[in-house]
């Protein structure tokens, strides 16, 4: 349904160009340095050599997201298609316009995302190697606008990505448990398109629910059955750990090589409470305020548990799915160090 090639071709025209500096440091270097703190911090060793990081611009980044996402929504929007029975022009009609949903988003995406560890979780037929991505022209742009050190700035988004790069390369059941929570959730879409609800007005308790949702940034709620809520908030779980994680281990690995790290801090959350209302809300619409909640819940939790565990709590999150915390234990550390035998009474004997 999509036509991939306009969606890309919207989404540069969105995404536009930088005229800040690219970066010129290298980054294959800063990357190593990054993998020796990384895996010396958090003793987790990789089983395959982590990609090479790549500076791309705006519109390879588009072309890179695209394909992740073309495996994701080709599926599910081919079953809706078929579902809802559409012709002649209608079917056009509704094709553009998601055409255009989907260009607009990754345009605007393209313009924010200064680095990426780049992973295709569902095309098992696709033979593409994770990437290790860094969009020069935003780092260039953030570097300006932050009055930051180049150097300081680029290695702090680099051991950031480093992480997640560690993170999938050391850790072997992380890469499918994220997968099959994904997969559960496109397959109960599927499943939901092809029983086709019948059209009703929606109940007090649903409207009082959606706006709830919708007033928390959290709008994927609004749509969801109570089976497909429990999946998503564990989806939501691990990206926390994942992304939360990166941010611990960020700030445990950085204070010697970035010094300004508290001022470039302050800078970015200025920047996010300087945006206008319009991209607040289209932050919200994209989901961009709840990635923000996951960093900031995820790395108190980290914070809190190497506190009272040490690195032996922080390596337990990733000994098994069973061990990654809920959502909420996110907000409650104290809760699953008691689940996992780690509460500080135990961990103080160990």
């Amino acid at each position: 349904m999509i036509d991939w090639f306009l969606a890309e071709r919207l989404a540069a025209l969105v995404a536009g160009s930088s005229d800040a500096p690219a970066p010129r440091l290298d980054l294959a270097e800063l990357a190593r340095e990054s993998e020796l703190r990384v895996t010396e911090y958090t003793r987790m060793t990789p089983t395959v050599a982590l990609p090479k990081p790549e500076g791309v611009d705006r519109r390879e980044w588009v072309h890179a997201n695209a394909g992740s996402l073309r495996s994701l929504l080709d599926p599910v929007l081919s079953r809706a298609d078929s579902a809802r029975g559409l012709r002649g022009g209608a079917r056009l009609a509704a094709a553009a316009m998601v055409t255009a949903e989907v260009g607009v988003v990754l345009g605007y995406l393209a313009q924010r995302v200064m680095g990426q560890y780049e992973l295709v979780l569902l095309d098992e037929a696709d033979p593409s190697p994770p990437r290790l991505l860094f969009v020069l022209e935003n780092l260039g742009q953030a570097v300006r606008s932050f009055g930051a050190r180049e150097e300081e700035f680029v290695t702090w988004v680099a051991l950031h990505e480093v992480t997640h790069a560690v993170q999938f390369a050391a850790v072997g059941w992380l890469r499918g448990h994220l997968a099959g929570l994904v997969s559960q959730l496109l397959q109960s879409a599927q499943l939901r398109i092809e029983r086709r609800r019948s059209m009703r007005l929606p109940t007090a308790a649903e409207l009082r629910r959606a706006g709830r949702a919708a007033l928390h940034g959290d709008l994927i709620s609004i749509v969801a059955t109570a089976g497909e809520r429990e999946t998503i908030d564990r989806v939501q779980a691990t990206m926390a750990v994942i992304e939360g994680h990166a941010e611990h281990v960020m700030d445990a690995v950085a204070p010697d090589l970035i010094p300004s790290l508290p001022q470039l801090r302050a800078a970015l959350d200025r920047r996010r409470r300087s945006q206008s209302a319009a991209a607040r809300l289209l932050g919200r619409l994209l989901g961009l305020e709840l990635k923000m909640r996951q960093y900031r819940q995820g790395k108190a939790f980290f914070d809190a548990i190497v506190a009272a565990g040490g690195g032996e709590a922080m390596a337990h999150v990733f000994s098994s799915p069973e061990a990654l915390p809920t959502l909420a234990e996110l907000t409650d550390p104290p809760a699953w160090l008691v689940r996992v035998g780690l509460d500080g009474r135990d961990a103080g004997e160990r």
